[in-house]
């Protein structure tokens, strides 16, 4: 695919928070930037737990990157690692500025198989796997986010 005018751009990355978020803070966090995503056109979604942001950004090329660039440069960010940078053929967040997911640590063992972090991905180095991964997450939340509550 080219970077033609109508394709999305989609980025994922990992970061680590400099200081802990609390739930005021993440909302003051997510109000700032679904605004700020609207007027650019980017689309997306948020996960946050214990310290650790994965957050998947889509839209237009320049957009995305000038975005990242402003993460990078965020002092409430460290440890930053782009995942997956690439061309998709449609947006997975179209109706989201910026989907937003707390995840809380299980009461209970985790299932066989169950995925709580991107750590073993990231040092293993395989993009493959960690593209794998983060669909795999992008198409939980989206899930998840059409369930009754």
């Amino acid at each position: 695919m080219t970077a033609a005018d109508d394709t999305v751009f989609s980025v994922v990355y990992s970061s680590n928070a400099t200081a802990p978020f609390s739930d005021d803070a993440l909302g003051e966090l997510l109000q700032q930037s679904r605004a700020s995503n609207a007027q650019r056109e980017i689309t997306g979604m948020l996960l946050y737990r214990n310290g650790r942001f994965i957050q998947i950004l889509e839209g237009p090329e320049q957009a995305v990157r000038e975005t990242m660039g402003k993460i990078e440069r965020d002092p409430r960010h460290d440890h930053l690692r782009v995942l997956i940078d690439e061309f998709i053929e449609e947006r997975n967040f179209a109706e989201w500025t910026m989907g937003f997911e707390p995840i809380a640590m299980p009461d209970e063992n985790a299932p066989e198989g169950f995925r709580d972090t991107f750590d073993d991905l990231e040092a293993h180095g395989d993009p493959s796997a960690t593209l794998r991964a983060a669909r795999e997450l992008s198409l939980w939340f989206r899930v998840r986010a059409h369930q009754p509550r």
